[in-house]
């Protein structure tokens, strides 16, 4: 005991002091290292009304996205994962703000509601586009039905989620129909307003007026502060509202191929022109398509089809014959004259397609199909309606809605047995063709502008810049970036050497294209990451070496007067001479007191109406407009001085006439809500954005 409080009392402010550290410590290492600290790097790349949108989660987003894009574009590039990452980004958005509108409003979707959207009298759009026969083009609800069946019986998992991920779409869907019916249904335009726009442009005006243009007052005498234009800017504070984005000024140094270059790929095809002289064409295809930058097509094309320099001259090439070498944009060309015919540039005819099995399973097998497009074949020349054929026997699904018709041309890419018979048989053929997809029945219905179809073979190789050529311009761009390292210095040396600087404004956060560049990414972020006035370090681009100086960075709100400052100079000196002239003027008793404190002639309009504020003898002058046709006024005295757009106006009413043919009140406001609801749809999202609060960091993460 005598131990414990020894240390009792030698070391009790010790211990004391220990413990607060600790417990300081503690509440410290959330601040540094939790996961908002200030030393670990925030994850969240997004907030839309206090919800987070974590990395991860954005990340999966961007690839569901990426998914669907890929199915119907192919590979992924640059600018499709753009798209996905802002189509993710805006699906985040929608989902909360408008699940808080569904929120308040108790908006939402049952079990049972779903359910009757799959097997009710009426099935959601959504599930009668899957389950769409393609021969019928009609909902096959019996194959809906076997598949939900089959679920039960997946042992994967697989079609359990895929139906999830659909009632999912489809409850969506539901509540979003349900809120935008609530909010449709609050459009209305009450008949007494109706009447009274009825009434308003139920006349027209006749006046007599005094103009006194703001021109004829000289700029030089207007004296304009930056007080004065500050002030306006203050007093206008939504006229100038800005979303956060920069500025930059850039020096690109293209790659451009030198003569070592091109006569370096010359001497690469010239090389190669040689085998192309004399190989025969049954090896053309196998040739042009491993030594060319041009794959072989295997087809003909009429002249006024050829889309390519010096036509003029190939198509009377002889057979066998090559001409070049010629320029084709960044190709150097040899053309070699392959075939000629005499062809239709166009073509109409009409088909029945029996199909027969394939590796995707369908179709027929080759001898029944043969069998039934002979039968066609003799009924159609028996007498039968074609049409009546197609539409009981085809299975070209794409040409049955016109009776099975296609337009063929030779460049038309059709299969080729198709294509050869619809361009080579006379008019009134009827046969039977063999293709990929199966047995065709096709009947020649009209040609046109019969003449010369030729086939060529273009053995073409770009002029591409060499490593030396490629890094003389990477050089001079270093040496450029490196000797200007300010925006001052850099502005300097564009003038003294009569370079050729380009202008990048309005960056958004987001963009990766910058116009001239491409895709630049890169750049965008360093605007992002630097201070007004630094030069970036040699941007790599296609073929492009850049070099760029940060000249504007402007943040959300209020532009700054360095950038609206031409036009506000304009309107605030506009404010000024109004002020003169309206102290000219004072008070007038007629016109022609106007008239003789400012030597302006009277003048005259007619027709004035006040939906129109448009005058032929005045311009857009709205204000005017409604002077006219002010009751304070009427026809009895003159108006105040009026500032308008193009000077101040003093006016007095000659008089009102009665126009004819009176709306229909109930007309009036059907159109008026028809107007609102046709947009609705549009605006309404953007609205709800604009009334909710976001914070995007997308742009520190990508």
């Amino acid at each position: 005991m005598s131990v414990i409080q020894k240390i009792r009392d030698k070391y009790a402010v010790v211990i004391v002091v220990v413990i607060c550290l600790a417990i300081v410590s503690f509440l410290l290492q959330d601040a540094f290292f939790g996961k908002n600290s200030l030393i670990r790097r925030s994850t969240t790349v997004g907030k839309v009304n206090g919800k987070e949108l974590e990395f991860t989660e954005y990340q999966q987003m961007i690839k569901n996205a990426e998914d669907r894009m890929r199915m119907s574009n192919g590979a992924l590039n640059e600018q499709i994962t753009q798209q996905a990452r802002e189509s993710a980004w805006t699906k985040f958005l929608s989902d909360n703000i408008l699940s808080a509108q569904y929120e308040k409003l108790g908006l939402a979707v049952t079990e049972e509601e779903i359910k009757d959207q799959f097997t009710g009298k009426n099935p959601s759009p959504i599930i009668t586009q899957q389950f769409t026969d393609e021969k019928t083009g009609q909902f096959d609800r019996a194959r809906m039905q076997q598949v939900l069946a089959s679920i039960s019986q997946d042992k994967t998992g697989q079609m359990r989620a895929g139906l999830l991920q659909l009632e999912e779409y489809i409850a969506q869907s539901r509540v979003s129909e349900k809120y935008l019916s609530l909010i449709k249904q609050a459009v209305y335009y009450p008949k007494w307003l109706a009447e009274k726009q009825i009434q308003d442009n139920g006349q027209t005006a006749s006046i007599s007026y005094v103009s006194v243009p703001y021109a004829s007052i000289a700029d030089s005498t207007i004296k304009v502060s930056d007080s004065d234009l500050n002030s306006f800017i203050n007093s206008h504070k939504e006229l100038f509202k800005v979303e956060e984005s920069r500025k930059v000024d850039y020096l690109a140094f293209n790659v451009i191929p030198s003569a070592a270059d091109t006569a370096a790929t010359l001497k690469v095809l010239v090389d190669a022109k040689q085998e192309l002289d004399t190989i025969s064409n049954t090896d053309i295809a196998a040739f042009i398509n491993r030594n060319s930058d041009l794959p072989y097509y295997d087809s003909y094309v009429s002249k006024s089809a050829l889309m390519v320099p010096q036509k003029d001259t190939l198509v009377t090439l002889p057979v066998g014959a090559v001409f070049g070498p010629y320029y084709d944009n960044n190709l150097i060309v040899y053309a070699k004259m392959i075939d000629r015919k005499t062809l239709p540039d166009s073509v109409k005819v009409r088909h029945i397609l029996i199909a027969t099995q394939n590796q995707q399973g369908g179709g027929l097998p080759d001898s029944l199909a043969k069998v039934r497009i002979d039968s066609i074949e003799a009924a159609v020349k028996g007498g039968a309606d074609f049409k009546a054929l197609v539409e009981q026997y085809t299975d070209d699904v794409r040409s049955k809605p016109t009776g099975g018709e296609y337009d063929v041309t030779p460049s038309t890419d059709f299969l080729k047995e198709f294509k050869d018979f619809a361009l080579e048989k006379g008019k009134g053929s009827i046969g039977v063709v063999k293709t990929a997809a199966g047995y065709h029945l096709i009947e020649v219905l009209e040609q046109k502008n019969i003449g010369s179809a030729v086939k060529l073979a273009y053995l073409a190789k770009p002029v591409s810049p060499s490593r030396e050529t490629d890094s003389r311009a990477y050089a001079e761009a270093n040496e450029f970036a490196s000797k200007n390292r300010d925006a001052k210095t850099f502005e300097k040396t564009i003038q003294e050497k009569g370079l050729n600087k380009r202008i990048a404004d309005n960056l958004r956060p987001m963009d990766f294209v910058i116009p001239g560049i491409g895709q630049a990414r890169e750049l965008v972020r360093w605007a992002y990451d630097s201070d007004k006035g630094a030069v970036s370090n040699v941007f790599t681009f296609d073929n492009t070496y850049v070099v760029a100086v940060l000249t504007a960075v402007r943040a959300e709100g209020t532009a700054p007067l360095e950038d609206v400052r031409p036009s506000v100079e304009a309107e605030v000196r506009k404010q000024k001479k109004a002020a003169q002239i309206i102290e000219k003027i004072k008070s007038p008793a007629s016109l022609a007191d106007v008239s003789k404190a400012t030597s302006q002639p009277e003048q005259k309009a007619d027709g004035i109406g006040f939906g129109t504020p448009f005058v032929a003898s005045m311009g857009f002058e709205p204000r005017v407009v409604g002077a006219a046709f002010n009751k304070a006024w009427g026809t009895a005295k003159v108006s105040a001085p009026i500032e308008g757009n193009a000077g101040v106006y003093v006016l007095k009413v000659d008089s009102y006439q009665a126009t004819p043919g009176g709306q229909d009140p109930a007309s009036v406001s059907r159109a008026y809500e028809q107007s609102m609801l046709s947009s609705l749809d549009g605006q309404l999202f953007t609205v709800l954005k604009k009334l909710s609060k976001i914070e995007d960091n997308r742009s520190k993460f990508f």
